[in-house]
């Protein structure tokens, strides 16, 4: 089983790329010998899988973004949620499912000091997250110390560098490399073995041909950040408010790259699952 967060659905794509993405993800999990585990909340419970029905209903409907510290309300309220990295992460964790994927994680914020829930889930939650690193909005740097000091083993795959989700390389160097689902595998199952109480954080690079330059995101995450200061967005609005603009800014390039992280991320987490 593969968990997969479904606020990327609900909040982070617009439609119908979010019908593609869920279409694309669950083709390449299946493909890779594994099962898709959507996590998300309605009728005051956590769900943990999905039918296409379901998937409809979330694609269509008014659903919140519940982060782990929503939970009880929106179980509470019986209300529909697209659950985030957080979220699922511990969900996963409940139901004995090993390994997750998304697209980029949270992190911390240029500027604000705002930090994201989910670097905090990543030191408490044992599981193996397969991501594309932070999301470009964030501060590469800023994050990955603080994942180092929450003792979050961040695992480069294929590369050597810290992805920045949709651009391949942010020149943050990582100290651990990992070349092949076998290899991930292993190090979840010492994980295991030891007790380990935190996360394994596995990031894989943007695939080439869809990635973005560092120079051109940062420029358009410059302009997008203004442009939210000013129109006074912040909280749980600011993050889809950022992709969103990137989009725009980029002519759509940033959301076609999304769409490509997050079906090779899902491929992996497959076959990191069936050897787990």
């Amino acid at each position: 089983m593969v968990a997969l967060e479904t606020s990327v659905l609900t909040h982070g794509l617009p439609e119908p790329a979010n019908r593609r993405a869920a279409e694309s993800m669950i083709r390449a999990i299946r493909g890779g010998g594994a099962e898709p585990a959507w996590v998300w909340t309605d009728g005051g419970s956590l769900r943990v899988g999905a039918t296409d029905r379901d998937l409809d209903r979330l694609l269509n409907g008014d659903a919140a973004k519940v982060a782990r510290r929503d939970l009880p309300m929106a179980l509470a309220t019986g209300g529909m949620g697209g659950t985030t990295v957080s979220a699922t992460l511990w969900a996963a964790n409940r139901a004995g499912i090993e390994v997750m994927a998304t697209g980029g994680i949270g992190g911390v914020h240029p500027g604000s000091g705002d930090v994201s829930a989910d670097l905090l889930e990543l030191a408490r939650t044992a599981g193996t997250v397969v991501c594309s690193g932070p999301k470009s909005i964030l501060d590469p740097a800023a994050t990955l110390e603080r994942l180092e000091e929450l003792g979050v083993a961040v695992i480069g795959h294929r590369t050597d560098r810290l992805p920045f989700f949709v651009v391949r390389d942010s020149g943050l160097p990582l100290e651990h490399r990992v070349d092949d689902a076998a290899g991930i595998a292993a190090a979840a199952r010492a994980r295991r073995d030891l007790g380990v109480r935190s996360a394994l954080l596995v990031c894989n690079p943007c695939p080439e041909e869809a990635a973005l330059p560092l120079d051109e995101v940062a420029s358009a995450v410059e302009r997008c950040s203004d442009l939210a200061r000013a129109e006074g967005v912040g909280g749980k609005a600011l993050t889809p408010a950022l992709l969103a603009c990137l989009s725009e800014e980029t002519g759509g390039r940033t959301l076609e790259a999304n769409l490509a992280l997050l079906e090779d991320n899902a491929a992996l987490a497959a076959r990191v699952a069936e050897r787990c």
